[in-house]
């Protein structure tokens, strides 16, 4: 089976010709059970969301914040595994038919082997990994095996890349580009900023012939950012604002019932641009 790297640029190319952002939604698997994170994710998509990242949870997170760090920590001790990973990307992606991507750092993939993560992602119905700490002058191995399977690379940006890294990494991802909005962690903020907005035109610029969307991450957490984060960028990653709700709510299914309505806030939030 191959992976499902047109869905994706489907998907996102359709939010486009509607003239808005596509919404895109992070949610760790395994959190709050492998079950329950399931659940979170088809609310998510239900509820709005175009695109879900799963995350694969790792014991040293370094570029997520405490929220996401909290998350991870209840999945690992309850014994999440690379094959509950897989799991929720197949039932997610089966139960909705859009686009599911794994986010994950490289060490993980590594021990695992790379042929077998990007064989076993697309037998999944997985879109395509997100990379946040592999550079992309290592990523030749990964990106042959994701090519075979059909499934996008997509590679992180931050405001410190110079133009020069940009347009190698325009040119050697696939998918979109994740431009960080700003340096440090992942989390919610009270504003995204400008800094975000000149990061999306300069990576646009760097890769103008490789005419990668570019979607923006870090610290969008409620419908106002949304629209002014859909107001420059090709879509709009929301993470920590999500795993929150789930955190703070009492029990499992309110934890559920609050990613759905988050993910309706946000895709209003898209759709009306600042």
């Amino acid at each position: 089976m191959s992976g499902n790297i047109q869905l994706l640029s489907d998907t996102l190319a359709g939010a486009k010709a509607e003239g808005r952002a596509a919404l895109i939604a992070y949610l760790p698997a395994g959190f709050p059970t492998v079950d329950g994170g399931i659940e979170a994710i088809k609310a998510a998509f239900d509820g709005g969301a175009d695109v879900v990242e799963v995350g694969l949870p790792h014991s040293d997170p370094v570029l997520d914040g405490p929220v996401i760090q909290t998350a991870d920590d209840i999945a690992l001790r309850g014994g999440v595994k690379i094959a509950d990973v897989m799991r929720t990307v197949k039932e997610t992606y089966e139960a909705t038919g859009k686009p599911v991507l794994v986010m994950t750092y490289w060490n993980p993939i590594d021990r695992y082997g790379v042929e077998r993560f990007t064989a076993e992602l697309a037998e999944a119905g997985g879109a395509g990994c997100i990379l946040p700490d592999l550079p992309v002058q290592e990523s030749a191995l990964w990106r042959e095996h994701a090519e075979k399977h059909a499934l996008a690379t997509v590679f992180v940006v931050a405001p410190s890349s110079r133009d020069a890294r940009l347009a190698e990494i325009t040119a050697a991802g696939s998918g979109f580009v994740y431009a960080a909005s700003l340096m440090g962690v992942t989390g919610t903020r009270e504003s995204v900023g400008a800094q975000a907005q000149d990061l999306v035109e300069r990576t646009r610029a760097a890769g103008a012939g490789a005419d990668l969307p570019v979607c923006v991450g870090l610290g969008v957490s409620n419908a106002a950012q949304a629209a002014e984060v859909a107001g420059f960028a090709d879509g709009v990653i929301v993470g920590s604002a999500f795993v929150k709700r789930m955190l703070d709510a009492p029990d499992d299914k309110a934890g559920v019932e609050g990613v759905r309505a988050l993910a309706g806030e946000l895709a209003k939030g898209v759709r009306r641009q600042a």
